[in-house]
């Protein structure tokens, strides 16, 4: 199937009205909308990307906001030349990641960098106190490769390590997530340092030095992250090194103020000079594990932080794993994406087989939507009963993306009428015919934390890079290591605290060594063996319909990268109701709700980031222009 790039506009996401304020189709938006591609302010916005480049000369690690230091950046949604291409939630470090590849790094090199910076700008979602996925396309070889660098669980843990004692019922999740119990051992800096070795070309030094400086420096405080500092001010109160970094002189930073970290500045630098072992088998780790047993609780905290059960063995067992990648054929794309432990893959990969026989480019807005949500209801009714950590338990994972058992899964949807969640898991197992019956009951829809960042990097040399890490929560488990900079995870309250249904086992339950299951879902998307698309999102358990909703948009309702990435959005996550944006139209939530589906507003699903390659050698870099502050996407060399 060729995809070729159509006008942006050209396309409204399931019946969005065009041109009425609108981000898709060619409507304002924030400040008045974004240029199309070629237009004379997108042009401008090119320049400025150019003159921002030539302004660091030879300092890859100047400030991306105006008056930190350095040329100012600008934090632009879409952009499209030559040479390479960085998109991610924040415009220090879309630029540290372009800087890396003026200068020649790769691909790799980018993204660790990117990441790095990401850990300074944006730390209530990412960090070294966290974990991820990345996934990678080698030009060389035209392969997919991934690491699975998620937290695992203390060798302590068990499967009632959530349960309390004094009630026998699960711990309320804001006690879990606030814990040094909710803290597992983080795999980020694991992640770089087998990335870089493998595939990069610069040193864990050289990646880690532009953030570093960067931290040092400082950035400008935005809307954004007052925000989310001041969502967190009473917990954060309560962790006295997180309450001395976050919140100077008691209260969140003010916007335009210069947020500065010269304790990560040292920690990177110390990272870079010692390698991961520091963390992992060094004085870090007995920090860092210090700190999880014995949380640095101020004398006025109003809440009970529950010491954790890491171990420096913990630690020092710690590895990343190199995983086959999902697959799943959709439209004659192959569209690649991160196998369990995290549910991303397979679940957007299953979803993508149920829909692979529905003309959604044929269908009016309100039944394309209805088949997309409704085969997102049934990839995740699969996803909770079956998908976990397989080295504890049994993923079907062969099964679960087969097009036998799709087809059986996708002859369940009443064109006309909406199921009613939970609907039960479908049986994998092949022989795959006809029409079975759902039998049993379904799962509830476990709850995720909305945080998370998403990174995506290509260079000169067609390497392609999409990237999730995390810290799970908005600020993790608000425990921030002394003298260091960073705040640890709560990775662990993704574990299910009690089986979701009793009468069957739970794949997600805590046990040593495991790790939790994740929603997050890097996936790339080859065109006869070469990249076309790269996309991700933040979200929790919407990471998943986000990158569905996405892909449609672009692969069979011929928007833009652009558009699909700002169209309104919808998430059923074989919940009782169907999370909807505001923006999703009246016209299209009458008919939804005409077919039987409860609707409930969620104000903000997903920030996704995503690059697409072009004809004739561009590359187009896209970010979220309006959730959480909107993205920077930039281009080594500008059209």
């Amino acid at each position: 199937m060729a995809v070729s790039p159509p006008q942006p506009g050209q396309f409204a996401p399931f019946g969005r009205a065009r041109g009425a304020g609108s981000p898709v189709g060619g409507g304002t938006a924030r400040r008045g909308g974004w240029p199309r591609v070629g237009s004379r302010l997108c042009r401008g916005w090119a320049a400025a990307i150019a003159a921002a480049a030539l302004l660091v000369g030879g300092s890859p690690v100047a400030s991306a906001h105006p008056g930190s230091g350095g040329g100012a950046f600008p934090k632009v949604p879409v952009m499209t030349g030559y040479g390479g291409a960085v998109s991610s939630v924040d415009p220090d470090a879309t630029r540290v990641g372009l800087e890396v590849l003026r200068r020649g790094g790769n691909a790799v090199d980018a993204a660790v960098a990117t990441a790095a910076a990401l850990g300074v700008t944006e730390p209530y979602s990412a960090g070294i106190g966290g974990g991820g996925y990345f996934v990678y396309y080698d030009a060389r070889s035209r392969t997919v490769r991934t690491i699975d660098g998620r937290e695992t669980a203390p060798f302590r843990m068990t499967p009632t390590s959530f349960i309390d004692p004094a009630t026998g019922l699960p711990l309320p999740f804001d006690q879990g997530v606030n814990s040094g119990l909710s803290v597992g051992v983080p795999g980020t800096p694991a992640t770089w340092e087998a990335a870089l070795r493998r595939w990069g070309t610069l040193s864990l030094r050289q990646a880690l030095d532009p953030a570093a400086a960067l931290a040092a420096r400082g950035f400008v405080v935005d809307e954004t992250f007052r925000a989310q500092t001041a969502a967190n001010q009473s917990r954060f109160d309560d962790i006295v090194p997180t309450r001395d970094l976050f919140l100077p002189g008691g209260q969140p930073p003010a916007v335009g103020s210069t947020f500065r970290n010269p304790d990560l500045a040292r920690t990177y630098r110390d990272m870079g000079r010692y390698g991961v072992d520091w963390l992992y088998r060094g004085a870090l780790g007995r920090e860092v594990v210090q700190t999880v047993k014995a949380p640095p609780v101020a004398p006025d905290a109003d809440r009970v932080f529950r010491p954790g059960l890491m171990e420096t063995r913990d630690l020092a067992k710690y590895s990343v794993i190199d995983r086959k990648p999902t697959r799943s054929d959709y439209r004659g794309l192959t569209v690649y994406g991160m196998a369990p432990s995290s549910s991303g893959g397979t679940t957007v990969g299953e979803a993508l087989n149920i829909l692979e026989h529905v003309d959604l480019a044929g269908m009016d807005a309100a039944t394309a939507a209805h088949y997309y949500l409704e085969a997102s209801r049934l990839a995740f009714a699969d996803r909770n009963r079956y998908v976990g950590d397989p080295a504890f338990v049994d993923v079907p994972q062969r099964a679960l993306l087969s097009q036998g058992f799709a087809n059986e899964r996708a002859c369940l949807i009443d064109p006309a009428k909406a199921a009613v969640s939970p609907v039960p898991p479908g049986d994998p197992s092949p022989p795959y015919q006809g029409c079975p019956a759902a039998v049993g009951t379904g799962d509830a829809e476990p709850y995720e934390g909305q945080s998370t960042t998403h990174l995506v990097a290509a260079d000169r040399w067609g390497n392609v890079v999409a990237y999730n890490l995390t810290i799970e929560q908005t600020g993790g488990s608000a425990i921030t290591v002394p003298g260091r900079g960073f705040l640890l995870n709560n990775e662990l309250t993704d574990f299910s605290f009690a089986p979701a249904n009793p009468a069957v086992p739970d794949p997600n339950l805590p046990a040593p060594g495991k790790r939790p299951r994740s929603s997050m879902a890097p996936t790339i998307v080859l065109q006869d063996g070469r990249p076309l698309l790269a996309v991700g999102s933040p979200g929790g358990a919407t990471i998943i319909t986000t990158v569905l909703q996405t892909l449609i948009g672009r692969l069979d309702q011929g928007m833009t990268l652009l558009d699909a990435v700002a169209a309104p959005r919808l998430s059923q996550r074989n919940g009782a109701a169907t999370e909807v944006e505001p923006s999703v139209p009246v016209a299209l939530r009458a008919a939804l709700e005409a077919r039987g589906h409860v609707l409930r507003d969620n104000p903000e699903i997903g920030a996704a980031t995503a690059l697409e390659f072009l004809p004739h050698g561009r590359i187009q870099a896209v970010a979220e222009p309006i959730r959480r502050g909107g993205g920077s996407a930039g281009v080594v060399w500008p059209t």
